[in-house]
């Protein structure tokens, strides 16, 4: 399912004892653009360091009720690997994070998640197996200091980055379209008030040059008179089988998705 990341904030997460806190952020990887992480503000419990979940802990959704269940406990949560807060995660806490719960390294393997075409514990899979197939290997990635990984990045930080085209700026960044299964941004909402007042659009990673950290933008490989004309996106609707094969077709562009499972 298509979920804007917007809409998850907010969510509260359970547990399988009970409630540890609310979505408040998610880390996605610049290169493949998935999210790894999901970022809980648990209060009071855990004041003062950055709680994490992988999505390989999400057994669902409930919509109806506004939480993501998680196959952990409030036990396991508490003494997991600990970061600071507002610290960048770097690779050596990842390592750490992935050998306490025991999954398999993203970074190891042709799959969006090492061995694994999508998180592990999904939708009420078990994970035992995996456990026993894919161990945590014992070499450690190059880069493991404790610097912060350069390709995390938070979602939070990239809303609001302006768009730039291959013939000047069109609007910014306004929320993050992801599927729910694999936890892959297939888009970028667009809002291009500055221009053309009231009109959102969607752009997918697969259009996207490259990120400027420095100056806060993305880099779009299309024109903005081609951006303006795109399909307009109207946020209060989900997103349509309909309204996305018209969004590629004009485009002209195969989807992020596509691109990947092609590589």
């Amino acid at each position: 399912m298509l979920r804007r990341t917007s809409e998850i904030k907010g969510f509260t997460f359970g547990a399988r004892d009970g409630e540890i806190g609310r979505a408040k952020d998610f880390y996605f990887d610049d290169e493949s653009w998935t999210v790894r992480y999901l970022v809980a503000d648990t209060g009071k419990w855990l004041a003062l360091r950055q709680v994490l979940i992988s999505p390989h802990a999400v057994r669902g959704f409930r919509d109806q009720d506004k939480v993501i269940e998680l196959d952990l406990t409030k036990t396991q949560i508490e003494n997991s690997p600990s970061i600071d807060q507002d610290r960048p995660v770097s690779r050596q806490f990842e390592v750490d994070y992935y050998r306490y719960y025991n999954y398999p390294f993203y970074w190891q393997g042709a799959a969006m998640w090492g061995p694994l075409p999508r998180p592990a514990g999904s939708y009420g899979q078990v994970t035992g197996p995996l456990q026993q197939t894919w161990p945590p290997s014992d070499d450690r990635p190059a880069g493991t200091e404790a610097s912060g990984d350069p390709h995390l990045r938070s979602t939070q930080a990239v809303t609001g980055y302006y768009i730039q085209a291959k013939d000047g700026e069109i609007g910014h960044v306004e929320d993050f379209v992801l599927n729910d299964e694999d936890w892959i941004i297939d888009y970028l909402v667009v809002d291009t008030i500055n221009w053309w007042p009231g009109k959102k659009v969607l752009v997918s990673p697969a259009w996207v040059d490259s990120i400027d950290w420095h100056e806060s933008k993305v880099l779009v490989n299309l024109e903005r008179e081609f951006i303006k004309n795109a399909p307009e996106y109207d946020m209060s609707k989900p997103i349509s089988r309909e309204y996305e094969t018209r969004l590629l077709e004009y485009y002209g562009h195969e989807s992020y998705r596509t691109n990947r499972a092609a590589a």
